[in-house]
Parts: structure tokens; C-alpha cells; sequence
């Protein structure tokens, strides 16, 4: 299969050919039919991959502060040698996801091979994602519209937050996919709205969704254009789905909203607030958890209640707020007119990602696979030119392939001089980027395949073994779990 894979320290995007990945307890393994690029966070993703480390350092001084702190400790070589691996790992783009269940794993009652779901899945033929994470989609909704699911929760979740009623005026506060989505349904909820954006197109789709739209470069005062659409009042809500380094947003918002107003923060803004902007008005700020709650597969504890206002005790799929629940809320009530929303469908979709031309969204098309063995395998050749000798040096195989097994396990099979056969990894993707870096033949996400080899001719290094065996001995067992014949 095929999967989108971005180079957090370059900020290069790549299309591979990866194995199917493992079905994992509480998993369902979907083949893909659509997913949808949202240009405003995987764009975002790419253009900090692309920024210089002092861009970088600036944007997260967090980060910095536990670098430093990591000097201290391990050492500056150290230090420098986990971050470049870090940033050398590939990162799977994406999170909405349309496809076919193909099979449930252990512990699934609530999917069949066959349904036809949506999901937090990444960009690639076949994914393997948590039953708390997918939603059965009903039969009226088309996959164009299904798509858009994922990004309608979030912005539901926000709704929910906010908890605007009949009649209330509130501000939206950036007018990208989830801000024009978060229109419609105040909207359908009985709302008036005032949109603000720099885009005119985005602005001109917020005014035919019944809002009214103001562009932030035009006008002087976005706080008094505000309260004079509240009629003097002050709005009772502002929704920011906006994405920027500027605190501007949250304060304009603080300064908009009547005495008890509430403030939803959805997207990506500055933090650095007046205290005494929100202490004066009493206002009430909240900010959501873009997937939650159902972002594990733990049962909800017996005492876990939902509330009013949409929040939650624990991860169940089936509480109001959940993020199972609000993406079956948003494909069936019809309030959000997904054909509106520009967007494209096309193949060469991340080129328009990856450059400089104006999109909200991009919907990819995948092949529709007859069987599932058309839509890819378990394993995938990553040289097929390589013969291997076991009388000449020992023929590995690994099985994991995280941050440890990356920095010092397989450095040191290399050096040993090993044949490296097969690597196997839950996902594929970290399988097939740590394959091509050390040179292993396949590329795998089945262990049962490497260990019935591993009997007759191959060594088998499991994961998580914290001791390397003399790689120049005979056949060897390390603590039971190790095995190799070179004979």
C-alpha cells in the first residue's frame, strides 16, 4: 500500500510503498476509499519542518528549557545525537479518513468487516486505527461529505464548549474549514454570527452560510464592529478556530464579549492576555481537546458521568461529546452543506500542499481494491537484488523498531557485520524508514512470518532485548530469546 509520510526535519513530504499495518486489541483495520488533507494543520506541519532551528527553538521555548535540561543530565553529545534522531523519524500525515472495515481485532464488537466508517486514520491505503476513534457512517451521506467529519467534531466540540443557545450573538474568530463548519452550525442553532477573516473568499462563503463577515484588514476596530453587531451589548461567545503566533485574537475576544461572556479557544493563537480583561467581565475561557474524549480504549469508570455541558468522567465512545458520538452527530444532522466548501479531488493533491496555491481542503482518492490482498501486503520488498549465505555471516531479523532500537540496536548489527534480512514493526512506516536507512531487505508488520524463519536459519532479535549477543559465536540463546543457526 501507499502512505504520506512528512520529514519533520526537512519538512519533506513523501509517498512510499509500506506494508499493511498490524491489526492491533481494540483496533479496526480499514481500507481506504478517501481521506481529506486540511491544508491549515498539515501545512502548518511541513512549514515548521522547513523553518531553521532557531525558528524552531523560538516557536516552542518549552521545548528548549527540556534540551537544556537534557544537557545537563546526558550530556551535550547525547543531547544532539537524540534530537537528530527524533527529527529524522517520519511522521504519517493526516486524520480524516474514509474507508471499508476489513477486520476488527480483539475486543470489537461494535464494527464488521464490510461497514463503512470514518475515522482519525492517517494518509495510506490500509490503516489501522481505535474502535473509540471510528464512527459507523449512515447511508444517505456520501464519502465526498463523510470526509469532512473528522474536522466537523472538532469544530462541535468547540460548540459544545461555548454553549450558545436560540438567539445569542457570537464571533467566530478565523474562517478556515472548521471555522466556516462552526458557521453553519451556529447557524442551524439559531445563533447570529459575525465572522472575521483576511481571505475575501472565505469571507464570501461565511456571508452566503448567513453570517456576517468582517475582513480583519479592512477594518479599523474589530472590537467596536462587535459590539455594535451585538446591538450594543457585547457577544455572548467567541469561537477562535484561527491559527497565528499573535495574542490579538484572545484579546480582541476578551474585549467583544459582555459581562459572563464566554471565550472557546479551538485553534492555534498566542497566550500573552491582559489579566484584567477577563477578571473585570467574569469572563469564562475554555479550551477543547481536539479528539477527546474517546482518545483510548479503557472503559469508562462506573462513576464517570457526562454533564451539560458536554464534558466527561472518561474515554467512553458512547457519551454525548465523545469523539465516536459527535462524528455520528455530524454526519447525519445535516446542518453542515459539505459540497459548499471548496475543496479539491485530485491525485496530485499534496503538490497543491506543499506549494504556495490557496486551498481550505484537498480530498485524496484511493483505488478501489477488489480483494483485501490487492490493497497491499504484510510485507514489502525494500531490496530485491540481496542473496544471503548463513556460512558466511549470521542473517538477522528485528522485531521493533522505536527510539532504542533506531539509535543502538541495529547501529550495532551493522557494525557487527550482520546480513539484515527483515524488519518488523507494528505500523510500517517506521519499519520501511529504518530499513532503507541500515539496508534491510523487507520491511514487515507480521512477526509470526519472521519467527517460523527464524527456526532454521535466521538470528531473531525481539523487541525491547537489552543485551547483544557475540554476533562471531555459534547458534546462541540470550535469556530465551534469542536464537540463531548459521548452519
Amino acid at each position: 500500500m501507499q502512505q504520506v509520510l512528512l520529514n519533520i526535519g526537512t519538512g519533506a513530504t513523501s509517498l512510499i510503498d509500506a506494508p499493511v499495518p498490524a491489526l492491533q486489541k481494540g483496533h479496526v483495520l480499514i481500507r481506504t476509499r478517501r481521506t481529506l488533507i486540511s491544508a491549515g494543520t498539515e501545512r502548518m506541519l511541513i512549514d515548521f519542518g522547513r523553518a531553521s532551528m532557531l525558528d524552531r527553538a523560538r516557536e516552542q521555548p518549552a521545548k528548549v528549557k527540556m534540551l537544556l535540561d537534557k544537557v545537563r543530565t546526558d550530556g551535550l553529545m547525547a543531547t544532539i545525537d537524540a534530537v537528530r534522531s527524533k527529527l529524522d523519524q517520519p511522521l504519517a500525515l493526516g486524520y480524516c479518513n474514509v474507508g471499508i472495515v476489513v477486520e476488527a481485532g480483539e475486543g470489537v464488537t461494535e464494527f464488521r468487516p464490510g461497514d463503512r466508517v470514518v475515522s482519525n486514520g492517517s494518509h495510506a491505503g490500509v490503516v489501522s486505527v481505535p474502535k473509540n476513534l471510528c464512527a459507523r457512517i449512515p447511508d444517505k451521506v456520501e464519502d465526498e461529505a463523510a470526509v469532512f467529519t473528522v474536522l466537523g467534531a472538532i469544530g462541535l466540540q468547540g460548540l459544545r464548549l461555548a454553549q450558545p443557545t436560540l438567539g445569542e450573538t457570537v464571533v467566530v474568530t478565523g474562517l478556515g474549514l472548521i471555522g466556516l463548519m462552526t458557521v453553519q452550525m451556529l447557524r442551524a442553532q439559531g445563533c447570529r454570527v459575525m465572522g472575521i477573516d483576511y481571505n475575501p473568499q472565505r469571507l464570501e462563503m461565511a456571508r452566503q452560510f448567513g453570517a456576517c463577515a468582517v475582513d480583519a484588514s479592512a477594518s479599523d476596530d474589530l472590537v467596536m464592529r462587535a459590539v455594535e453587531f451585538s446591538r450594543g451589548r457585547g457577544v455572548d461567545a467567541v469561537i477562535i478556530t484561527a491559527s497565528t503566533d499573535s495574542s490579538e485574537p484572545v484579546s480582541q475576544a476578551a474585549k467583544m464579549c459582555r459581562r459572563r461572556g464566554r471565550i472557546v479557544l479551538v485553534g492555534v493563537t498566542g497566550l500573552k492576555l491582559s489579566r484584567q480583561d477577563f477578571t473585570k467581565r467574569k469572563l469564562r475561557s475554555r479550551c477543547p481537546v481536539r479528539m477527546a474524549p474517546a482518545v483510548t480504549t479503557r472503559p469508562m469508570s462506573k462513576r464517570a458521568k457526562t454533564t451539560p455541558s458536554g464534558s466527561y468522567g472518561g474515554p467512553s465512545s458512547g457519551i454525548r461529546g465523545s469523539s465516536r458520538h459527535d462524528g455520528i452527530e455530524c454526519s447525519e444532522c445535516g446542518a453542515v452543506d459539505y459540497p459548499s466548501l471548496p475543496h479539491r479531488t485530485r491525485g496530485s493533491g499534496l503538490f497543491v500542499l506543499t506549494s504556495g496555491e490557496p486551498s481550505l481542503g484537498i480530498v485524496l482518492e484511493y483505488a478501489e481494491a477488489r480483494s483485501n490482498k490487492e490493497a497491499g501486503s504484510h510485507t514489502v520488498v525494500l531490496d530485491g537484488t540481496r542473496s544471503f549465505s548463513v556460512a558466511t555471516k549470521p542473517v538477522v531479523g528485528c522485531i521493533g523498531a522505536g527510539n532504542y532500537g533506531g539509535r543502538v540496536l541495529i547501529p550495532v548489527l551493522v557494525k557487527a557485520g550482520a546480513q539484515l534480512h527483515t524488519i518488523v514493526t507494528t505500523n510500517g512506516s517506521n519499519g520501511v524508514h529504518y530499513g532503507k536507512k541500515f539496508g534491510f531487505a523487507n520491511a514487515s508488520t507480521n512477526a509470526a512470518e519472521l519467527l517460523h524463519r527464524s527456526k532454521s536459519t535466521h538470528f531473531l532479535l525481539p523487541h525491547g532485548m537489552m543485551a547483544m549477543p557475540d554476533l562471531r559465536q555459534k547458534p546462541c540463546v540470550a535469556g530465551g530469546m534469542c536464537m540463531w543457526k548459521s548452519r
